[in-house]
């Protein structure tokens, strides 16, 4: 079974026992994200975060040019190489590559990226953030081969060269997209997509595809993205998405046991 594990960055997430889980499992691609070390890093540099609101309602990292070389430091420099040194722990070989490397994910630059500022609408200066338009499957495909486990994140790269930042949890649908996954399995800091963000007794179970416009009202700040993640894999053609928890034993094995929110 070809599987995509996606595993966040906030605070909260525990990445040990996704290690661990992924460490005995073949035919596997793991893609991370890493917000909070993007946040302290950048903090630590004098170039504090800044995150947008879409009229739409989806919060995303803005990407200047200054907070761009940030990301890329923390990600491609940082999580990706513990990632891979974590596995290598677990006797596992892996391999990092950003977006970039072998022209893996190509993106389309975003044009007149809008935001919400104080109840009005207003266009983003020099905004570099981008949408993926295209994985080079047999890049993965020949990794895979090797026996090896592609460790994947942002940035990517567009046609003409340029670096973009892209969204992991949609970085995560179009690997699992391209390669006919019949699994996409996002693990973060809680239990799944909740009715009420404070009790994670009401988690959804089950999300039919019919269903995904009746229950994005619950998907709230960064959840709104796994949520819409979810429908692009599923329209992909992947067979089935998870969103669970990355914390206790086996989360990969509970998530696709059913402990999470599943998405089919």
């Amino acid at each position: 079974m070809t599987l995509v594990v996606k595993v966040g960055g906030a605070v909260g997430n525990a990445l040990d026992p996704v290690v661990a889980d992924l460490a005995g499992r073949p035919d596997v691609v793991l893609v991370h994200g890493g917000s909070d070390r993007v946040d302290r890093l950048g903090a630590s540099m004098g170039r504090p975060s800044e995150y947008l609101t879409s009229p739409s309602g989806v919060v995303s990292r803005k990407s200047d040019p200054a907070h761009l070389e940030v990301v890329v430091l923390a990600l491609a420099g940082g999580v990706q190489t513990d990632l891979v040194a974590a596995l290598a722990r677990q006797h596992r070989r892996a391999i990092g590559l950003s977006g970039v490397d072998g022209g893996l994910l190509i993106a389309r630059r975003k044009e007149g990226t809008r935001a919400v500022v104080e109840g009005r609408v207003v266009r983003v200066a020099d905004d570099r953030s981008g949408t993926i338009e295209r994985v080079d499957v047999d890049l993965l495909r020949a990794i895979l081969g090797l026996g090896l486990l592609p460790v994947v994140g942002p940035p990517a790269i567009t046609a003409e060269g340029e670096i973009v930042n892209v969204d992991a949890d949609r970085v995560a649908a179009r690997v699992a997209g391209a390669l006919r996954a019949e699994a996409l399995v996002l693990l973060t800091n809680v239990p799944g997509l909740l009715r009420d963000r404070a009790d994670p007794a009401s988690r959804f179970a089950t999300v039919a595809r019919t269903e995904f416009d009746a229950v994005l009202r619950f998907a709230e700040g960064r959840m709104r993205k796994k949520v819409l993640a979810a429908r692009e894999a599923l329209e992909e053609g992947v067979g089935r998405v998870v969103i669970a928890a990355s914390s206790g034993d086996a989360p990969i094995g509970r998530a696709l046991a059913g402990d999470g929110t599943v998405f089919a």
